[in-house]
């Protein structure tokens, strides 16, 4: 359903609001640099630390802006079921083509607990759903058998694996199917992960770098993979500087270089990347060939 270079956007603050039309002009470079799909209000985009009609807004203005050029994939998730289910009506109104739903983060429900949760979503909302998981910050995780069960539900079509473990994608082949929809949630293990049979990455880096990371998954989806090992070695530095702090401060920070209209404001409890660094993303963004 979906591949390729999606970037996990970052939402523009301008003394503290949103600032919407930064947000415009940066969905319409997106899609002008080859970026396949887009990622609203998701983890880079500062989802944690909007209020709910500020995040549905958000969406609502990523989709109008878009205007079916590619397709939307709303950040939609919370630990409350119910929110959830919320925030993926309002983007399925908004014209939506899919919510991506992270795992329920501080609760720790068990296995059927995860199931149940993206079952009644499903059940109350037909709008597909991309599973998120990302260990790292839910503390739970999704286990292949338990993905399985839930890509038997029609409207659950896919995943962003950000577990950190290679061999997730084989496993969820074999429990899901090869047409249920697997995406890298981690831009530095994405070759490896298309290469075992992946689609795309919902990507951190390509809001920086939109058309190399496009070339990037382009070269994989073709089965160019010197191209693509090309590509990552001149990525990888960026890959690894954009988490030399709290995302999404070095992202931020990248794009306020690249695109200087573009604000570097962060909202608490984040804070703006430190001088390490700063230094860190200058050098990969030299050797990236962007500045």
């Amino acid at each position: 359903m979906f591949s390729g270079s999606i970037p996990a956007l970052v939402t523009p603050f301008r003394d503290g609001r949103f600032d919407e039309a930064a947000f415009r002009s940066f969905v319409d470079w997106q899609i002008a640099e080859g970026s396949s799909a887009l990622v609203p209000c998701g983890t880079t985009g500062e989802s944690a630390t909007m209020s709910i009609a500020e995040h549905d807004k958000v969406v609502a203005v990523c989709i109008e802006q878009a205007a079916g050029r590619v397709p939307v994939i709303a950040g939609c998730g919370s630990n409350d079921t119910l929110v959830a289910l919320d925030h993926m009506r309002s983007a399925q109104a908004a014209g939506a083509a899919a919510a991506l739903v992270v795992l329920p983060y501080y609760n720790r429900p068990n296995q059927e607990g995860i199931y149940a949760h993206f079952a009644y979503l499903a059940d109350h909302c037909d709008l597909p759903i991309v599973v998120y998981n990302v260990p790292g910050r839910t503390v739970t995780d999704i286990q292949p058998e338990t993905l399985g069960r839930l890509a038997k539900i029609q409207t659950i079509v896919g995943i962003k694996d950000a577990s950190g473990k290679a061999e997730r994608v084989t496993a969820q082949r074999l429990a899901c199917g090869e047409d249920f929809c697997q995406l890298s949630g981690n831009d530095d293990m994405a070759l490896g992960f298309m290469a075992m049979g992946g689609r795309g990455c919902i990507s951190v880096t390509a809001n920086v770098a939109p058309r190399l990371c496009a070339e990037f998954q382009n070269a994989c989806l073709h089965g160019d993979w010197r191209q693509a090992l090309a590509l990552q070695d001149k990525l990888f530095p960026l890959h690894t500087a954009l988490f030399t702090d709290a995302s999404p401060g070095p992202v931020k920070y990248a794009l306020n270089a690249l695109r200087p209209s573009f604000p570097d404001e962060i909202r608490l409890p984040m804070t703006p990347a430190g001088e390490a660094s700063r230094k860190a993303v200058d050098a990969a963004l030299k050797v990236a060939g962007l500045i």
